[in-house]
């Protein structure tokens, strides 16, 4: 299985429509094993990270007023992705390209007034 990352907005009733999908798997964040072994990781923790662990067990919800929170998350996390992937057995291109699909899809929730969910 496939971990998912998507968009969404807040529809009228304050429940969530997502955007469409962008093309060629930029959806992608990881295999389902990174939920633990890379997302959720001590490693990860031992950074601060506070909302990459929740998918150790879980699905993690985005929602509007923590997108520049996650965001700062990622840009503190970025420098690490070589070391990460090496904790967790991944290729460095592959951890990489699937957090800039993550970042990718917080900086699209920013700018719709939206959230993200990694499934």
């Amino acid at each position: 299985m496939s971990l998912l990352v998507h968009t969404f907005v807040y529809d009228a009733d304050g429940g969530y429509d997502f955007l469409e999908d962008p093309e060629h798997g930029r959806d992608l964040a990881g295999f389902e094993s990174t939920r633990t072994r890379l997302w959720g990781s001590e490693a990860i923790r031992a950074l601060g990270a506070r909302f990459f662990p929740r998918l150790d067990g879980d699905d993690l919800y985005v929602e509007q007023d923590e997108i520049d929170d996650f965001l700062a998350e990622c840009e503190a996390v970025r420098p690490h992705l070589d070391h990460l992937a090496g904790q967790g057995g991944y290729d460095p291109g592959y951890v990489a390209r699937r957090f800039d699909n993550i970042v990718a899809a917080a900086l699209r929730a920013k700018a719709e007034a939206g959230g993200i969910v990694v499934w």
